[in-house]
């Protein structure tokens, strides 16, 4: 069974979110579109898009996901508030390699506004394909594990 990665978009990164959907499915993932729509011209409010897949990720409904925004940003604060999500925001190789290697990162947060779109889609390529270490990286996840108990999150 192909593991499940969500994406999802506001206005701003619908673009992207198709390019890496369509990718991600060519990786033999099977993709679940949380929306924007593409062919949709309205403003909409990141928190909205982040907050549903952060759940699903949070559940276990999903293994991994991807958002998108105009920088990341907004979408990677919101997701981070979800008790066992780990979002990274990425820019570049090695970022995006240390978020699934020492981090465990089940969500990538990309800018549609600040990244360019084919370098976008191969931060996920690397991001899909980069195993967690383990090892003295999970110790620090499992303290992460025990501030979101102490903090009700979980």
């Amino acid at each position: 069974m192909a593991s499940k990665i969500g994406i999802a978009a506001d206005h701003a990164g619908k673009e992207l979110k198709q390019l890496v959907a369509d990718f991600v499915g060519l990786k033999n993932f099977e993709v679940i579109d949380y929306g924007v729509a593409y062919d949709s011209n309205k403003s909409v409010d990141y928190p909205d898009y982040a907050a549903i897949l952060a759940a699903d990720v949070a559940s276990g409904k999903i293994d991994r996901g991807v958002l998108i925004c105009g920088t990341g940003i907004g979408m990677c604060i919101t997701a981070n508030k979800f008790p066992g999500v780990r979002a990274a925001q990425v820019w570049d190789e090695f970022t995006a390699r240390m978020s699934r290697a020492h981090n465990d990162a089940n969500i990538i947060c990309l800018g549609a506004r600040v990244t360019n779109h084919h370098r976008a889609v191969e931060l996920v390529n690397l991001w899909l394909d980069t195993p967690f270490e383990g090892s003295r990286h999970q110790s620090r996840l499992d303290k992460i594990r025990e501030i979101e108990k102490k903090l009700g999150k979980r």
